[in-house]
């Protein structure tokens, strides 16, 4: 390694910069320690930089090799602390590492802009570019050219100097933004406590979920209580069960008006802050707002292909969720109490719909929805569909816990991957689920590097006499970020950049939205849907109960997503860089788009961590856009009859899961297909049309 002796003592007994001991490569976790990442992430920047400095300065002509393939490889040291590092932010923090964030980051926006924008460095690129057919490079190579090419021109390669130190200091600014944001939406999330003293306030609430709060209480040294958080496992069967009406109002509006309370950890000047600095950056760019910026470098390629998408299925939900909330203020109606259909009443009256069209309690079904059966029932799917075999691994280091790690090898044995499970909130753990890799696939000097993968879940927890057992909406995610974890487990690219999901935004999401199709089929329910104490499987009648509610509420469920992707979309189509009034902001786009005020949009913008925290920014839409993808996709299967179809599965998985971004993904998905997608499979899957 480069420059390694002139850590010093900084270097002794720091697990990165020894190579990793087991032989799948894995980081030593039990050993990694807050104190490790500082000197790790400095001198990994150092390496790195030196690295570049020698392909920039190479007095030879640039080639393929000399300088692409030469990127792409080098900065290993920085990568093994970066994935570390930022997996366990999102998955395990804690102050010190959130302290860490805040001081390594201009670090890392400085040592991106030092590459992006060398100018010498450039000149090579240029130059591939410029010549890219008429070298003998096969098209993942051209591909590669293409895409550093690209990202040199949207990370400001051309512009003048006194521009280039103007983007630096708003790359620097921006990153430290939506690190705050994130780690306020955190701080808020973990500070809401609604306890419950009296047990009659718990009228209607399960069992299950009484002994959850119960046991979250003991944990809080709030013995005898009952104990509700902003946590989504917490406060949605609550809103889903609970007689009491207060209860629900409380916790959706705490969990609705997170960091939106005028205190230290409040977003809006926050937000104003990302905003400006987005348009700033994407004017300096060339382009009239970041939404056009954004959304240049991908599928769509423009707000007007968003908007056109999102109004075409915004107008039949928006129908349907008006004859959805008429349906249910008759349901009020009913008992006499003289109420108005509010949000926090929604859940509740339409699980009571539910019961009374289809005879179908989510109650009941939550018994056969053991976590660990559900898992086993996706890795099960993959063993039928790709031919995946995965082995626990009990000897692995963890960073927590909760985790459990998994080999993944194919029919042969060939070793494919590594897969880390981590299923349940903690105060450490940001909210939501995702897929994020520890080591990305790639191939050099004849050697198939293998990925590493996590898979990232806030489910409901076990208690003391039962274990993990899922609502339908966790099961849908559990096969939603298995489809990412399939998508990076089974990708075969030889480049590290073009590998796995380093693929577009609004791509990125049809591995990950097909599998859901699969698990309220009753040939894939039959093989994780077990009672958790006697093993019986779900009774035929009630899977036909689950398959005739199908697009039950879909509405609401439409409603909601797609009121977030419009409110994203608007805020990156500001021009304008004054402050502004996020709530009025807010309010006035969902009146724009004519939002009922008895959905609340799904993220409000004080908590949207997707597009103000994280890497979906003017990107949020990509749910939709996939949609359609995996609908259209899926109809592949079952045109067949069978959905497992083999040679279906060997297309889908050598024509798209194992490409990475190694073509366009819409050519990809067109030799997949054989046509491009049709959008009336979303529609009609979705009771839409």
């Amino acid at each position: 390694m480069i420059g390694l002796t002139l850590m010093g003592s900084a270097q002794n007994n720091n697990p990165f910069f020894e190579a990793y001991k087991n032989k799948y490569g894995a980081p030593p976790f039990d050993k990694i320690k807050n104190e490790h990442y500082m000197p790790a992430f400095q001198e990994g920047i150092k390496q790195h930089q030196a690295e570049i400095d020698a392909i920039a300065n190479n007095k030879k002509a640039p080639t393929f090799d000399n300088t692409i393939a030469a990127m792409d490889y080098c900065g290993d040291l920085l990568k093994k602390v970066s994935s570390v590092f930022f997996n366990l932010y999102s998955a395990d923090t804690n102050e010190g590492m959130e302290n860490i964030a805040t001081e390594i980051t201009p670090s890392l926006s400085d040592h991106n802009d030092n590459i992006y924008l060398n100018d010498k460095l450039f000149a090579r690129v240029k130059n591939l570019y410029d010549n890219r057919t008429k070298l003998g490079l096969n098209d993942e190579q051209i591909r590669l050219i293409e895409k550093y090419h690209r990202n040199f021109i949207r990370s400001g390669a051309a512009l003048k100097p006194e521009q280039k130190a103007q983007l630096r200091e708003i790359n620097k600014e921006l990153a430290l933004a939506q690190i705050a944001f994130g780690q306020n939406v955190l701080a808020e999330t973990n500070s809401y406590k609604r306890i419950v003293d009296n047990e009659a306030d718990l009228a209607g609430l399960p069992e299950s979920v009484r002994q959850a709060a119960a046991e979250a209480a003991k944990e809080a040294n709030l013995p005898g209580k009952w104990l509700f958080t902003t946590h989504k496992a917490s406060f949605i069967p609550v809103l889903q069960y609970s007689e009491n009406r207060q209860l629900r109002k409380d916790l959706l509006l705490a969990y609705s008006t997170r960091a939106n309370h005028d205190n230290d950890k409040d977003n809006k000047v926050v937000i104003n802050k990302i905003m400006k600095l987005r348009t700033q950056k994407a004017q300096l760019l060339g382009f009239a707002t970041s939404a056009d910026f954004i959304l240049d470098d991908t599928m769509a390629k423009t707000p007007k292909a968003v908007y056109d998408l999102l109004n075409s299925v915004w107008t039949p939900a928006l129908a349907k969720a008006k004859e959805e909330a008429a349906e249910l203020q008759k349901l009020m109606d009913a008992e006499g109490k003289g109420e108005k259909l509010e949000a926090w009443d929604w859940w509740y009256y339409s699980d009571k719909l539910r019961k009374a069209k289809y005879n179908l309690d989510e109650e009941a079904l939550k018994p056969y929805f053991k976590l660990e059966n559900v898992r086993q029932g996706v890795f099960d799917l993959a063993s039928k569909l790709y031919g995946l075999k995965f082995k626990k691994l009990s000897d692995m280091p963890v960073y927590n816990p909760d985790v459990e790690v998994f080999e993944v090898t194919d029919a042969s044995n060939a070793l494919i991957g590594i897969l880390y499970t981590d299923y349940f909130p903690r105060a450490g753990k940001h909210a939501g689920a995702w897929m994020n890799n520890i080591v990305d696939q790639y191939k050099k000097d004849g050697v198939n590097h293998r990925p590493i993968i996590c898979n990232i879940g806030n489910f409901t927890k076990p208690t003391a006499d039962k274990p993990s057992l899922l609502n339908m909406d966790e099961v849908e995610t559990l096969f939603h970020e298995f489809g990412h974890a399939l998508h990076g487990l089974l990708t075969q690219c030889t480049y590290p950049s073009l590998s796995g999901t380093n693929v577009s935004r609004d791509f990125v999401e049809l591995p990950s939205q097909v599998m859901e199709n699969w698990c309220w089929e009753p040939q894939i329910m039959q093989t994780y849907a077990k009672h958790y104490k006697t093993g019986e499987i779900m009774p035929k009648e009630l899977m036909e109960k689950i398959q005739l509610a199908g697009t039950f509420n879909q509405g609401f469920i439409n409603t909601e997503l797609l009121a977030a992707s419009l409110l994203d979309i608007d805020y990156h189509m500001i021009k304008d860089t004054t402050a502004f009034d996020v709530n009025a902001f807010e309010k006035a786009s969902l009146d724009k788009m004519g939002m009922i005020p008895e959905i609340i949009v799904r993220y409000r913008s004080s908590y949207f961590n997707h597009i103000f925290s994280g890497d979906y920014c003017a990107g949020y839409y990509s749910y939709t856009w996939a949609a359609v993808l995996d609908a259209d996709a899926f109809q592949a299967f079952k045109e067949t009859g069978d959905v497992y179809n083999p040679k279906v599965a060997t297309a889908f998985r050598k024509k798209l899961l194992e490409r990475g971004d190694s073509e366009d993904p819409m050519k990809l998905y067109r030799d997949f297909r054989g046509a491009n997608p049709n959008p009336d499979a979303l529609l009609k899957k979705r009771g839409l049309k």
